[in-house]
């Protein structure tokens, strides 16, 4: 219902389609109803690392409108063709409102146009696009939506044996003891794991390998 409410909304203020984008070190994932085949292409050549949108977002958090440039003025190519192929799925112009979120880290919610600029009837009211935006983020936070696409994170079947020992209170010794390998290859796959993860520590890497289904 939310989701449907969502892009009723959306086509309401005279846009096509939206995007929630919420940007986590090793989880990020969006709720949607862009075009599949966009959103898989989209995370699938990390294009998140490289949108503008997303990089103006980060740094100003702060509501604003864009449009997207020609891809013949860009000088990158990986960006020229992020520009190209947003525009064969009719992503030319839009209003993007992020927040900041626990620990940290950046939810995001566009609302996306195929025309290819944008012109808003007043400005906008950062104060109350914030707070929708917070509320919605903790609506669909409280009821742990299943995204559209997402990012993939992956450990090895060594890592994640022994992350999944260490998560259940084993020490690096009891691991190489279980599973007969020597101390230093545990820590060796427990160092590697938590760098997958982006975790500070092993209980915080043991936490999100399990949130994410690795262990």
């Amino acid at each position: 219902m939310l989701k449907e409410a969502l892009a009723e909304l959306t086509l309401q203020l005279g846009f096509d389609v939206y995007a929630y984008l919420n940007a986590q070190p090793v989880r990020t994932f969006a709720t949607s109803n862009y075009a599949p085949e966009w959103q898989r292409r989209y995370f699938m050549q990390q294009f998140i690392r490289i949108d503008p949108v997303v990089a103006i977002a980060r740094s100003e958090m702060r509501a604003f409108t864009w449009t997207s440039e020609s891809p013949r003025r860009v000088s990158s190519k990986q960006l020229r063709r992020f520009y190209s192929e947003a525009a064969d799925f009719g992503i030319n112009s839009g209003i993007s409102i992020p927040v900041r979120t626990a620990f940290g880290h950046m939810s995001m919610l566009t609302l996306a146009s195929s025309k290819p600029s944008l012109s808003l009837e007043k400005d906008i009211d950062q104060l109350a696009a914030v707070t929708a935006v917070s509320q919605l983020h903790a609506k669909l936070e409280q009821l742990d939506f299943a995204p559209t696409a997402s990012e993939r994170v992956s450990l090895t079947a060594k890592q994640a044996i022994c992350l999944k020992w260490s998560a259940e209170g084993k020490s690096m010794r009891a691991i190489a003891a279980i599973e007969n390998l020597s101390f230093g290859t545990v820590n060796f796959h427990l160092n590697n794991a938590r760098k997958a993860l982006d975790a500070g520590s092993l209980i915080q890497a043991a936490s999100l390998a399990s949130k994410l289904r690795l262990i």
